[in-house]
C-alpha cells in the first residue's frame, strides 16, 4: 500500500463555506425584535427587498422563506402542470428541480459543457429537436459561474420557452456585464448558510413584472385575499420570510462585493499553486463572464486519475504514483481538519431520477448505472458523452471559505501535491 506523509492538521476546522458575519446582521436582528416586528412584515424585509432589486439590477424581489420556496414558486408562475415535460440542468444541486417536480413536472436532464460547467447549449438545441413541445426550461450556474445563457436564452425564445433561472449559487455574478438573476422569465436566489451571503436560510424571487411580484407575496401568504377576514380563493403557502432573517440578509447584503473578492483571492492563490499539476480548476469565460467564485473547484486530467469506484454511499480507490483521485484528495483534505465535497452528482444518476430521459450533444437515453467508468462512453469528437457523470468523476469542490487565510490555502495546496507523489 502507498503511504503517503501527512501534514499537521488545522487547529480549528476550515469549512468548505460558512457564513461570514460583520455585526450590522444583530443590529437589524435586534431592531426588530425592540420594535416586536418578528413575523412576516417589517421594515427589515422593505430595505431587504429593496437593496436586492438595486445590487441584481431587477425591478422587484420578493423575500421568501427559502430558494426552494422560491424555485416552488417560479414553478407555478411557469404554469406546469402535471405530467408536463421540461428541461433541466443536469449537473445540479437537487433543489434546482424537486420543486418543479412538487408540481407535477417530468425532468428531462441535459448534459453538462465542459467550458463552463453549465447546461450544454448544444445539448439543449438537440432536446428541441426530439421534444419541440417543451416550453419550460430550469437552467442553473453552478457554483456561482454563469452558463452561456445568451445562447441558452436565444434557443429558448426560438421556441417559445419559459427559464426559470436558478441563481441561487450565482448572486452577484455578472454575463456579459449582466448580473445573473435578471436572465430569467422568474429567476431564484438562495441565502442558504452557505452561500455567498447569507440569512441563515431564505431566498427571493426576482422579476420586472410588477403583477408577477404581487402574486408571489399573496401565495406566499397563504393566498389571503383583501377582505377582513381570512378569505382565501386559491392555494397559498407559508412561503414569505420573517423580518428577523430579512435583518440577517439586510445587514450582508453591502458586504457582498468584499465576499466575492475574498472569494476570487481563494480561487486564483489556489491555481497559483497548483500550477504544473495535472488538474484545472472550474472554468468560467474569461471574456464574458465575471463568476462569485463561491466555491473554488478541481477536475484531474484523465490520464492522472488512479482507479476510483464509487457505490451509492461510498467509494474505493487505489492509490497510485503520479496519480490521484477526488475520493483520495477529500481524504487527505479532510485528515487536516478542512472539508471539501464531491461535485454535484448529476441528477440522471441519482435513483430518484435515474429512470428519467438524459440528453447529450450525442443524443438521449438513460443512465445505466451509478458508476462511471472514464473513457467508458466516447464521442465522435473523441470527449465523454456523459460529460456531467465525467466531470464527478474526476473533480471536487475545494475549501473556499473567505475567511481562510492564504497560509490555508498554500497548506491545502500541499496535501494535493503530496496526492500526487
Amino acid at each position: 500500500m502507498l503511504i503517503r506523509k501527512e501534514l499537521e492538521p488545522f487547529e480549528s476546522k476550515v469549512w468548505l463555506s460558512s457564513p461570514t458575519m460583520h455585526g450590522d446582521e444583530l443590529k437589524y436582528m435586534i431592531e426588530a425584535y425592540e420594535t416586536n416586528w418578528m413575523s412576516t412584515v417589517g421594515q427589515n424585509l422593505n430595505v431587504c427587498e429593496q437593496l436586492l432589486s438595486e445590487t441584481v439590477g431587477c425591478k422587484y424581489a420578493v423575500a421568501l422563506s427559502a430558494g426552494t420556496a422560491a424555485l416552488h414558486l417560479a414553478a407555478k408562475l411557469a404554469g406546469i402542470k402535471p405530467g408536463q415535460l421540461i428541461f433541466s440542468s443536469d449537473m445540479t444541486f437537487d433543489a434546482t428541480i424537486n420543486p418543479m417536480v412538487y408540481e407535477g413536472a417530468v425532468p428531462i436532464f441535459i448534459d453538462t459543457e465542459y467550458d463552463t460547467w453549465n447546461m450544454d447549449p448544444v445539448a439543449l438545441e438537440k432536446a428541441f429537436g426530439i421534444y419541440p413541445e417543451v416550453k419550460v426550461i430550469v437552467v442553473a450556474h453552478l457554483y456561482g459561474t454563469p452558463g452561456k445563457i445568451d445562447e441558452i436564452k436565444r434557443i429558448c425564445d426560438a421556441h417559445n420557452a419559459v427559464i426559470i433561472e436558478d441563481a441561487a449559487e450565482s448572486l452577484g455574478a455578472a454575463y456579459k456585464g449582466r448580473q445573473t438573476g435578471t436572465f430569467g422569465t422568474y429567476s431564484c436566489i438562495s441565502f442558504n448558510g452557505n452561500k455567498i451571503i447569507t440569512g441563515s436560510a431564505g431566498g427571493a424571487l426576482l422579476t420586472n413584472d410588477r403583477e408577477t411580484a404581487n402574486k408571489v407575496r399573496k401565495w406566499s401568504t397563504q393566498s389571503r385575499e383583501n377582505a377582513p377576514w381570512y378569505q382565501h380563493e386559491e392555494l397559498g403557502y407559508n412561503y414569505r420570510m420573517s423580518n428577523v432573517i430579512a435583518g440577517v440578509v439586510r445587514g450582508q447584503i453591502p458586504y457582498l462585493w468584499e465576499h466575492i473578492k475574498k472569494k476570487k483571492r481563494i480561487y486564483e492563490r489556489y491555481k497559483s499553486g497548483l500550477k504544473g499539476l495535472p488538474v484545472n480548476l472550474n472554468p468560467y469565460d474569461e471574456a464574458n463572464s465575471e463568476p462569485n467564485f463561491w466555491l473554488s473547484c478541481m477536475i484531474i486530467d484523465p490520464d492522472a486519475m488512479c482507479r476510483q469506484v464509487r457505490g451509492e454511499y461510498e467509494a474505493l480507490y487505489t492509490p497510485e504514483h503520479g496519480k490521484s483521485c477526488p475520493t483520495e484528495i477529500l481524504d487527505a483534505i479532510a485528515s487536516i481538519n478542512a472539508e471539501g465535497r464531491p461535485i454535484w452528482k448529476p441528477m440522471h444518476m441519482q435513483p430518484i431520477y435515474r429512470m428519467n430521459e438524459f440528453i447529450t450533444r450525442e443524443g438521449s437515453g438513460r443512465a445505466k448505472t451509478n458508476a462511471y467508468i472514464s473513457g467508458d462512453s466516447i464521442g465522435a469528437d473523441g470527449k465523454p458523452m456523459d460529460v456531467g457523470a465525467d466531470i464527478f468523476h474526476r473533480g471536487l469542490c475545494l475549501p473556499s471559505d473567505n475567511k481562510m487565510t492564504d497560509e490555508q490555502v498554500d497548506r491545502i495546496v500541499e496535501v494535493i501535491r503530496r496526492c500526487f507523489d
